[in-house]
């Protein structure tokens, strides 16, 4: 991070284009000034927040003409200095599903190296965008408030509940009770209905009580995992996501299907009964242990605990009709991209969390004769500049 900028005059911007990271671009004096709290079309009286080399980070903080797109934030801890775990809570909810296309349209061109990108759209779940997180982190202050940092930032802002937290999540002991200061709470709502509360010392320490069970349901498969392992926090995340896989990849009885990077082995799950083998990669013990639990009736799904590119770098790892590639925010990376291609299935359905990412994956794969055949996109984060992206990689025609 840079260092906050002395001056503390606001300056005077027209905001241009939507970025991939909850902001918009502007210029100043020929610097590149990243706005928060603003729209494309906007101008605004923008305070700088931070000074690194060649650009500018600022907050909107008056609106001199607004876009048809602003609305009141619904939420009255959002805002410049306040709460940073939403970024568009003062954009429409149809509009957050228009920048986020923008923002998959220009990663895919520009980082993915595709001249041609088709009109892309992204699609929203049901409930709409409020009381929808299934899974929350509250970071403690010093007084013992419960709360969230703002962003970038390890100050802490007291709130009395999160508008984008399931209403279970949003009924527990939490914002109204003294935790110990400087520690997190973490809670949890199942797609089972039962709910976790799991106290840590700090962010990345171990819990300092007992972890909970809770039950999570997908696929026609119930699974048992501990409160604080992986599951999508949008509760109809699953089943979008597992049904575009599945429409995507096509599988027939007999193909052998990889799910990498498979947590506790969901997309297996959706995939078992349509098709041969499938293996789950994982590295996660407990995910591991847990999806063998839940899937021990379907005997085709194995699971391989290990590193991705480790396992795949295995020569016995040779045959493979359909790969589900479901890596990290960081990407499935040029290793992995390169054992999947070596292997030359026939489909992969790429699950990816982020843009820039995924776009960068697209380009290797472009590279070793694969090209994106179908892209579907999901607004799995509303409110905030998270969503979920789904793309179908094939073989090139007449590609080696």
């Amino acid at each position: 991070m840079g260092h906050p900028r002395a001056v503390t005059e606001p300056l005077e911007l027209e905001v241009g284009a939507v970025a991939h990271g909850g902001f918009c671009v502007a210029r100043h004096e020929g610097q590149a000034v990243f706005v928060r709290h603003a729209l494309p079309g906007e101008r605004v009286l923008a305070l700088v927040t931070e000074e690194r080399k060649g650009f500018l980070r600022a907050d909107a903080v008056q609106i001199l003409r607004p876009s048809p797109d602003r609305v009141v934030p619904p939420c009255p801890f959002a805002g410049p200095g306040a709460c940073g775990g939403c970024d568009w809570q003062h954009v429409s909810w149809e509009a957050q599903r228009r920048l986020k296309a923008q923002v998959l349209h220009e990663q895919l061109q520009r980082l993915g190296g595709l001249s041609d990108v088709p009109e892309l759209s992204v699609l929203p779940l049901p409930g709409g965008p409020l009381s929808w997180r299934t899974r929350v982190q509250y970071a403690v202050d010093g007084e013992g408030r419960a709360g969230f940092h703002p962003h970038r930032s390890s100050a802490v802002i007291p709130i009395d509940s999160c508008r984008i937290a399931h209403p279970a999540i949003q009924a527990l002991p939490i914002t109204d009770r003294e935790w110990p200061p400087g520690s997190t709470v973490e809670a949890a709502v199942s797609s089972l209905g039962d709910t976790a509360i799991l106290p840590r010392a700090n962010r990345t320490g171990p819990p300092s009580a007992p972890v909970p069970q809770i039950r999570e349901h997908a696929a026609g498969h119930e699974w048992r995992l501990a409160a604080g392992s992986f599951w999508q926090v949008h509760p109809h995340a699953v089943e979008a996501f597992t049904g575009t896989v599945l429409e995507q990849l096509a599988p027939a009885a007999a193909e052998r299907a990889w799910d990498l990077y498979g947590g506790a082995g969901v997309f297996a799950a959706a995939l078992a009964p349509h098709c041969g083998p499938v293996t789950v990669v994982e590295s996660d013990a407990r995910a591991v242990a847990a999806g063998r639990r839940a899937l021990r009736d379907l005997t085709n799904v194995t699971f391989a605990r290990g590193d991705v590119a480790q396992v795949l770098a295995n020569p016995r790892w040779r045959r493979v009709d359909l790969v589900v590639l479901d890596p990290p925010r960081s990407g499935a990376g040029r290793a992995v991209v390169a054992a999947i291609a070596a292997r030359a299935p026939r489909a992969v359905s790429y699950v990816a969390c982020d843009p820039a990412a995924f776009a960068r994956d697209v380009r290797t794969f472009g590279e070793l004769g694969y090209e994106l055949s179908a892209v579907r996109a999901f607004d799995s984060f509303p409110m905030t500049m998270h969503f979920e992206t789904i793309g179908l990689l094939t073989p090139r025609r007449g590609a080696a």
